[in-house]
């Protein structure tokens, strides 16, 4: 419980400057997706079945979301490949 009232804490915090700063929700719901999507690759080594696991997804979701929210893949795949990971 003291997890989650410490992240909406810090969540009231981070929207409270955007709002301020005129972001509208479209474009904090796209930041915020492209974000938590580039994280969970870089912990999951570049991997899209665990990262679209980890997300709760499937993995073409997945690569349709990056496709959508423009994220550019190729550092992930070379990481995953360097660390002996398989990525598809």
């Amino acid at each position: 419980m003291a997890v989650t009232k410490d992240l909406n804490g810090r969540l009231y915090k981070i929207v409270d400057e955007l709002v301020r700063q005129g972001v509208t929700l479209d474009q904090a719901r796209r930041e915020f997706e492209k974000q938590f999507i580039v994280s969970t690759l870089r912990t999951n080594d570049g991997n899209f079945l665990r990262s679209a696991e980890s997300l709760g997804v499937h993995r073409n979701t997945l690569r349709n979301k990056l496709g959508n929210l423009k994220i550019e893949t190729r550092e992930y795949l070379a990481a995953g490949r360097r660390r002996g990971a398989r990525s598809r």
